[in-house]
C-alpha cells in the first residue's frame, strides 16, 4: 500500500492483512490492518509498527516519504505482538534517540525481546513533548485492553492516535471512514468492542470521563487496527459510551446446538414465546455461527437464552465453547434461561443454568427439560417460558426509562 496522508504531514504508513480468518479465536473474515503513523516535524516520530511479517510493506510506506533513517522517535503506545512484532528490526534500522512507551510497555518490551540497550524514555499521562511545531501529550489506559496501553494526542492536530481503542478488524483500500458503508463500518466496531473490551467496560467509561475532564478536542481518531474516523469522530465515542454501559434493547438471542433438531424445535417455541410478548429475536445455532459473531449479537441484546441436549452428561462442546468466551468477557445487565432436550440422564440444562448464574445473568424462568422428542405440551411450555422472559425483557426496559426519567 502507497503511505496516506491524513492531515498535513502526518501519514498512514501501515500494512493491510488480506488473508487473517481468526484473531486469538475472533473471526476476522475480511481481514484486518495494522495501522502506523509517521509525523514528520522536527523531530520525526513513528508511532507504533506493525505485525511482523509485513515489516518491509512498513518500510517500505516509509521511504516513499522520508529515509527511515531520519526518524528520531518511536512512539509504542501498545506491545502486543501484532504492532510490536517488528520493532526489533525497526530500532536497528532506524536507530532513534529515544523509544517512548510507559512503565508497563517498557517492561513488556524487555520481556519480550530482552533488549535493555534499548534507549527507552517512559512517560506517564499527563506528560508532554515537543517535535517542533507540534506536540504529543500521553494518557495511560491501563488494561484498554493491556497493562501496557497508552494513547497518544496531538492537540495541534486535534488528533488522536487511539492504539487498540475504537477500532475494527477489517483490510480495505479505503483509509478513512466516509470512504465505506457507515453501517458496516459500526458493525465491525460493535464487533471489535464485543470481543476485545467488552469485559473492560468499567474502565473505557473512566477513560471517556477522564478525557471529557482533560478538554480534549478531537476531529480525527486513528486506530491501531480498521479504519481512521475523520468525518464522525465522536459518533464512535458515542458509541463506545452505550457499549460501555451496556445499554440493550428489547431483543433476546436463543443459543443453541441440537442433535436431532429436538432441541432446535424447543429453541424456536421458545422464540414464539418472545414474540408474543413483543420482544425479537435471533436463533443462533453455535455449529453455523461463530462464538464472536455471537457475542456481537450479545452486545445489545437484553436475554440470553441457552439451549442444550445432554451428550456425555453435560452440555455439547459447542455450547461449552461458547460459554467458556461469554464468562471471560462479561457481558452483564441481562436476564435468562436454559432448556434442551435428554434421552436418559438430562444434565445439560442444570449446568447451563449454573453458568448464567455464574455470569450473574438473572435467571427468569426454571429451565425445561424435555425427554427425546419434544410433545405439543412440551412446546406449549416453552411458548410459555419465551413469554415469561419476554415479559422481564419489557421490565428491564421499564425500569431503564424511569432510572433515565428521575
Amino acid at each position: 500500500m502507497q503511505p496516506v496522508e491524513i492531515k498535513k504531514n502526518i501519514y498512514w504508513v501501515g500494512a493491510l492483512d488480506w488473508n487473517i480468518r481468526d484473531f486469538h479465536g475472533y473471526s476476522t473474515p475480511r481481514g484486518t490492518t495494522y495501522n502506523a503513523y509517521l509525523v514528520i516535524d522536527e523531530k520525526v516520530t513513528l508511532f507504533d509498527t506493525v505485525k511482523k511479517p509485513f515489516k518491509n510493506e512498513l518500510i517500505e510506506s516509509i521511504r516513499k516519504i522520508i529515509d527511515p533513517k531520519r526518524i528520531d522517535y518511536l512512539v509504542v503506545n501498545h506491545v502486543e505482538m501484532d504492532h510490536s512484532g517488528s520493532i526489533p528490526e525497526m530500532v536497528e534500522l532506524i536507530g532513534p534517540e529515544k523509544v517512548f512507551c510507559s512503565q508497563m510497555g517498557k517492561k513488556a518490551l524487555l520481556d519480550h525481546f530482552n533488549r535493555a540497550d534499548w534507549p527507552f524514555e517512559v512517560v506517564e499521562t499527563g506528560r508532554n513533548l515537543s517535535l517542533g511545531k507540534r506536540s504529543v501529550s500521553f494518557v495511560e489506559t491501563r488494561m484498554l485492553h493491556w497493562p501496557d496501553s497508552m494513547i497518544s494526542y496531538i492537540p495541534e492536530e486535534k488528533l488522536l492516535i487511539s492504539s487498540d481503542a475504537f477500532g475494527q478488524h477489517w483490510a480495505t483500500s479505503q483509509r478513512f471512514d466516509d470512504e465505506v458503508d457507515a453501517a458496516e463500518l459500526f458493525s465491525q466496531a460493535a464487533k471489535y468492542y464485543a470481543n476485545i473490551l467488552l469485559l473492560f467496560s468499567p474502565l473505557v467509561q473512566k477513560l471517556i470521563a477522564k478525557v471529557q475532564e482533560m478538554g480534549i478536542e478531537i476531529d480525527m481518531i486513528a486506530p491501531d487496527h480498521g479504519l481512521i474516523w475523520r468525518s464522525v469522530p465522536m459518533k464512535i465515542v458515542e458509541a463506545y459510551v452505550k457499549w460501555s454501559r451496556q445499554e440493550s434493547t428489547k431483543k433476546a438471542v436463543i443459543i443453541y446446538d441440537t442433535m436431532w433438531q429436538a432441541t432446535e424445535a424447543m429453541a424456536g417455541a421458545v422464540g414464539e414465546g418472545l414474540k408474543l410478548e413483543g420482544v425479537d429475536f435471533e436463533m443462533l445455532n453455535v455449529k453455523l455461527n461463530h462464538r464472536s459473531d455471537i457475542m456481537t449479537k450479545i452486545l445489545d441484546s437484553r436475554a440470553i437464552i441457552l439451549g442444550s441436549p445432554t451428550i456425555n452428561n453435560g452440555m455439547m462442546p459447542g455450547m461449552a465453547d461458547i460459554l467458556c468466551y461469554m464468562k471471560g468477557l462479561r457481558p452483564t445487565g441481562k436476564v435468562g434461561a436454559a432448556f434442551g432436550s435428554y434421552g436418559w440422564s438430562g444434565e445439560a440444562v442444570k449446568f447451563l443454568t449454573e453458568a448464567l448464574r455464574d455470569m450473574n445473568i438473572e435467571v427468569a424462568g426454571e429451565g425445561i427439560r424435555v425427554k427425546f422428542t419434544p410433545t405439543k405440551e412440551d412446546l406449549d411450555k416453552c411458548v410459555e417460558l419465551g413469554r415469561q422472559i419476554g415479559r422481564s425483557v419489557i421490565a428491564m426496559g421499564s425500569e431503564a426509562v424511569s432510572a433515565v426519567n428521575v
